[in-house]
């Protein structure tokens, strides 16, 4: 922990802030030196020496023990309290002289030390006088404290800085594991040591991009020295480096390392400990703020939701700095144009709680991002979830990087306008109550401006075709499409229905366009169509019409009956409602493919007569296309050849395959098993069919197979049954043992049972190749007689090949 200044000093244990250490001669010319004792504790304070403890630090901490002193009389007690202690929950604080001394005369700060259990002191230092301004502090960390006493050194980094001097030593720690315990310290001095040598200064590499007027400050300024051999290394105040610029045009540099950008331009600041160099730089390019405006946004107001811009009215926000972030934002004109300027940017939080955004209409955010360094930005969407309550178990958020190389992609130093589509935030589950904006990134001063959500404006008309049929000629009674022969239809729009009807051409491709629809009502009364064999309606539809709850999409089915007449007394009919919900799902400015089964027309209890396909709903302009009765293609049959083993024929023993010469097989489907075997051909490979299939047993009893040098099984298999859970097939080998019969007393078998959710998985209506490692079947304890392959499961069809052993 760091220490903190106190508000005021705690009451000083033992010979505090005794009077002046060294008297002033008042009636001389030249004021007295200060003095340049070292002393600061030994049996006791050295004279005008106190101890003052830090703020929030144990009130109580600090004792004068006479137990334990290293030697001498006595030695000062630190009790680090237990965690919880209403005293204070860390102890620390520092030694301060009345008087400031002189202690340019000494290299080193020393100090002995033990502790009442192995522990880690977190902090020790000098420079500290508690005062908030100390200019010249120089601490170690981590010091190992141990119950034997230590003598520790912390060198001064240039100690021609320490003329006058009053903060002489300061500590801090906290308790260790959970736990409080103490240190014990003893003569703390300053003195001259021989064995402090290979000095290494050092100040934090780092490259800063910002505008002109903003400020960096150089960090991380350290020297690392060799004590007693070994390495220490020093925290060490900026104010005992001297700071140099590359170019002194660009940036100012106080002695503290404060850089100011003064100009534009690239400075390197490199610094020196009195004459050593020291390692790192920091680089700062400094550029000019933005001279133009943002682009003023010319989207319709109607279609989005401002934050902030001069070109459109903005919905209120509570903050553009929320509480709890690291930045400052000021209101400034940029080309007389209102922009917000963000500086100090760690992260900023943009709240809008009290009026939530519901974006949910929207499909993008824009924003007008000025940065210094295009590194990176990150912008963060929050939505409060349907209780609008930070934390309430429903909200939800999610962060985009951006970067040079992202899309939208950054550049430094001008005006980015960044449309991020709202779907590239997809951890954010709602947008329905949004109430926070997070940035951050790698420019500490940024400019925006035009943050606001927005949608697209709806096209009024498709611009690209609808997707093109798929479906085999043979299997589709077309009503309207250009990939079809269609059947005679009397009318698009019946002279009873309410609506218009225009033929055009949406690239090259036949489209019916109807406005202004209450009810559409095409007729194919003459002759009438017989859907039996179908199994699915189809239509395409493309509206420019808002679609979202509650708006509909109804579509009608009527069949005049067996007497082909409307109202004949045997008319059924059917009408689906088509929203934003159901599947498939309505859409604005998209072709959406109304795919359904005929039997979801539960009330058009007839297909033989189907006569009028009639349109309604909310959407008074609709485009169709490709309206179509089918029957899906039949998939019960494979269409490509299993995949062919590529195994070294040594490597191989086949029973079944076109890619080797078989061995002997006395029977594919035993006259014992439970199955119906046909040998067919799938794109001109040899395959076997199994249909009704139980279980089934393939035998090669009268020359069996020596698989002892092979590793593993295969066979490929394809089905047109389902194969998801609790679905199984089954594989067994059988080895008849030295006596070469079945029975004889010596037989092993071993069977697999594969499932969706094994490896390898089953799977419908694709080739499965299984390939399992002889070692799994593990009761097949011999494999110089095999004579056996059984499988089984629930596939009751099953197309196999290549039924080989390898290795």
């Amino acid at each position: 922990m760091r220490p903190r200044r106190s508000t005021s000093a705690l009451p000083v244990f033992c010979a505090a802030f005794l009077a002046v250490a060294c008297a002033r001669d008042v009636d001389t010319l030249e004021p007295a030196a200060f003095p340049r004792d070292g002393v600061i504790f030994t049996d006791g304070f050295a004279a005008g020496v106190g101890f003052q403890g830090f703020s929030g630090s144990n009130s109580d901490a600090l004792s004068i023990d006479v137990s334990t002193p290293r030697n001498g009389t006595a030695s000062l007690k630190i009790k680090v309290p237990a965690p919880g202690d209403p005293a204070g929950g860390y102890s620390g604080g520092a030694f301060v002289a009345t008087v400031a001394r002189d202690l340019s005369g000494y290299n080193a700060l020393t100090f002995w030390a033990r502790s009442s259990i192995p522990a880690t002191l977190n902090t020790a230092g000098l420079g500290n006088d508690n005062t908030g301004r100390s200019k010249f502090t120089a601490e170690a960390s981590t010091l190992a404290l141990t119950p034997r006493w230590t003598k520790y050194i912390i060198p001064i980094p240039d100690a021609a800085k320490l003329s006058r001097e009053r903060g002489l030593f300061y500590f801090a720690e906290g308790p260790e594991n959970g736990a409080g315990y103490d240190i014990f310290f003893d003569d703390i001095k300053f003195e001259t040591v021989s064995t402090i040598t290979n000095v290494r200064p050092a100040i934090a590499t780092a490259s800063v991009v910002t505008e002109v007027g903003g400020t960096a400050a150089v960090a991380g300024t350290t020297v690392t020295y060799k004590v007693d051999g070994t390495d220490l290394t020093v925290a060490a105040s900026p104010d005992y480096f001297t700071f140099v610029s590359s170019n002194a045009a660009v940036a100012t540099i106080s002695p503290t390392g404060a850089v100011t950008a003064t100009a534009a331009g690239t400075t390197t600041i490199t610094a020196r400990l009195g004459a050593t160099a020291a390692a790192g730089a920091l680089t700062l390019r400094a550029a000019a703020p933005p001279a133009v405006a943002a682009p003023t946004p010319t989207r319709d107001s109607a279609l989005l939701i401002s934050l902030f811009s001069d070109a459109y009215r903005n919905v209120p926000v509570d903050t553009w700095s929320a509480s709890f972030d690291v930045a400052d934002v000021a209101d400034v004109a940029v080309a007389g144009n209102n922009t917000k300027k963000y500086t100090k940017l760690g992260f900023a939080g943009i709240e809008f709680i009290q009026t939530k955004v519901n974006a949910t209409a929207m499909t993008s955010v824009h924003l007008d991002l000025f940065p210094f360094d295009a590194t990176s930005f990150k912008f963060k969407l929050v939505d409060f979830g349907a209780n609008g309550a930070f934390g309430g178990g429903d909200d939800s958020e999610f962060e985009l990087s951006l970067s040079p190389g992202s899309t939208p992609g950054l550049v430094a130093g001008q005006w980015n306008s960044l449309d991020i589509p709202l779907s590239a935030f997809p951890g954010l589950a709602s947008r329905a109550n949004l109430a926070q904006i997070i940035i951050s990134g790698s420019s500490p001063t940024v400019y925006i401006d035009n943050l606001y959500f927005y949608r697209q404006p709806a096209p009024q008309a498709p611009t690209v075709a609808a997707p093109t049929p798929t479906s085999a000629a043979s299997d589709v009674i077309s009503l309207f499409s250009d990939a079809y022969t269609n059947v005679p239809v009397s009318t698009w729009s019946a002279g009873f229905d309410q609506a218009d009807l225009a033929d055009i051409q949406i690239a090259g491709n036949a489209v019916k366009a109807y406005t202004n629809i209450v009810f559409a009502a095409a007729e194919f009364t003459a002759p009438t169509i017989d859907a039996r064999a179908m199994t699915r309606f189809h239509m395409d539809i493309w509206t420019p019409n808002p679609t979202a709850a509650p708006r509909a999409f109804r579509v009608k089915l009527v069949d005049f009956g067996a007497n082909g007449t409307f109202g004949g007394g045997d008319d059924v009919e059917h009408e689906l409602t088509f929203n934003a919900t159901s599947t498939p799902a309505l859409a604005t400015g998209a072709w959406v493919g109304l795919d359904v089964p005929l039997s979801a027309f539960a009330g058009m209890t007839t297909r033989a007569n189907v006569a009028q396909l009639i349109l309604s709903g909310d959407l008074p302009t609709v485009f169709v296309d490709n309206v179509y009765f089918y029957r899906a293609a039949s998939t019960n049959v494979p269409t490509t050849a299993a995949p062919a083993p590529t195994y070294a024929a040594a490597n191989a023993i086949s029973l079944f395959s076109n890619a080797y010469t078989n061995v002997t097989v006395d029977t594919w489907s035993a006259d014992w098993d439970s199955s119906d075997l046909t040998d067919v051909q799938i794109a001109g490979n040899d395959t076997k069919r199994y249909t009704n299939q139980v279980f089934t047993g393939v035998e090669f009893t009268s020359r069996v197979i020596d698989a002892t040098a092979m590793t593993s099984f295969r066979m490929d298999i394809w089905t047109p049954d389902p194969t998801a859970a609790p679905a199984v097939f089954k594989i067994k080998l059988v080895d008849f043992g030295a006596n070469g019969t079945f029975a004889g007393g010596d037989d092993v078998e071993h069977e697999i049972t594969l499932s969706a959710a094994t490896t390898p998985a089953l799977a419908t209506r694709g080739w499965v190749t299984l390939d399992i490692p002889l070692s799994a079947f593990t009761g097949l304890t011999t494999r110089a007689h095999l004579a056996q392959l059984i499988f089984s499961g629930d596939p009751k069809t099953v197309y196999v090949d290549n039924v080989l052993l390898h290795r």
